[in-house]
């Protein structure tokens, strides 16, 4: 975790800073008021595909770290294309080592129709995830978001990541074009149709939906106050 952040503390300095002047068109309906989560909770069953989460990795089509000790329940509807997700990925990943046994962290795919690349970066991330290197994979996606997201196919692209982290290169091919993979994606999207997901991305801390404000901070902020510390 900490080389990740060493590897990645130009990005995240410049992403931080430029987040406030570009957050209005990453979002799809951006909004600008200041970091809450709304009253309402949604249902956990919408949020949260059954299973019983006591381990971090692959349960039931979704992707989590989690601790039977937790009590705070992260869950992200994102998109790989999105500079936004991007730029909020480390931040989760510093609540999970910051906060470690308290919080469960649950992803979920929301693939943005205008993004021409975001349903196949899911599942390559997907697929990266049936061979145990969900996180790496993830990891490496957003790092290399402008690597692949113009890209007219970056599948090859993939591929060379899935090799770097000595995947199956064939096995990974196959199940990126699965319809397993696929209707995993699709799932988590319905479910965010569901809950009339407006943004990417969208958290919400135990069934509440966080209101955006522009700065990463806030998670830490929110979920602090949600574990009374």
């Amino acid at each position: 975790m900490k080389e990740f952040f060493q590897r990645n503390k130009v990005f995240i300095t410049v992403a931080l800073a430029t987040l406030a002047v570009i957050v209005g068109g990453i979002f799809l309906m951006g909004g600008g008021s200041s970091p809450q989560t709304n009253s309402a909770a949604v249902n956990s069953s919408i949020l949260v595909p059954t299973g019983v989460y006591e381990t971090s990795g692959f349960i039931d089509g979704a992707y989590l770290a989690a601790s039977s000790s937790a009590t705070v329940t992260l869950v992200e509807f994102g998109d790989y294309e999105c500079p936004a997700c991007a730029v909020y990925a480390p931040f989760v990943k510093q609540v999970l080592t910051e906060f470690p046994g308290k919080v469960n962290y649950v992803f979920r795919n929301y693939p943005l129709p205008q993004h021409k690349n975001g349903s196949i970066s899911s599942y390559a991330v997907e697929a990266a995830g049936i061979q145990g290197k969900y996180w790496e994979m993830q990891e490496k996606v957003y790092a290399t978001q402008n690597d692949w997201v113009k890209s007219s196919d970056p599948t090859s692209l993939f591929v060379e990541y899935a090799k770097n982290l000595e995947l199956n290169t064939d096995q990974f091919l196959s199940d990126m074009g699965s319809q397993k993979v696929k209707d995993i994606v699709q799932r988590d999207t319905n479910d965010g149709n569901t809950v009339r997901l407006s943004e990417t991305p969208t958290f919400y801390i135990n069934g509440k939906k966080v209101t955006l404000s522009g700065d990463p901070n806030q998670l830490k902020n929110l979920i602090r106050t949600e574990l009374g510390i």
